[in-house]
């Protein structure tokens, strides 16, 4: 049951993107396949907008149970740029990277 509510709460902050000035939208390409202890999904858009991710139940059915999932999004700024989000998300956090993340100085 975990499963099934994270991975919905993962596809709709996907899906939450701002829409485009561009005029309507249309869906180019859409693949999901989920499983009781995988998924994976990815879609593009006409305006350059894609995503992706895959995702694992790691030790199902102990008390250390938890998703582990492996994805990206790419948008098109308003000046044309494109930009591309990578992340992985387990039992160690939400770990993003991409060109556009500021990175702390080294100590």
């Amino acid at each position: 049951m975990k499963f099934i509510i994270v991975f919905a709460a993962l596809f709709a902050v996907a899906l939450a993107a701002p829409p485009s000035n561009q005029g309507e939208v249309q869906i180019v390409r859409s693949d999901s396949n989920v499983g009781p202890e995988s998924f994976e999904y990815g879609y593009e858009t006409s305006d350059g907008v894609s995503a992706s991710a895959e995702g694992h139940l790691n030790n199902a059915g102990t008390e250390n149970e938890a998703l582990a999932v492996r994805g990206s999004y790419t948008w098109v700024d308003p000046e044309g740029q494109s930009h591309t989000l990578t992340y992985i998300a387990d039992e160690n956090g939400f770990q993003p990277q991409g060109a556009d993340i500021p990175v702390a100085p080294a100590a």
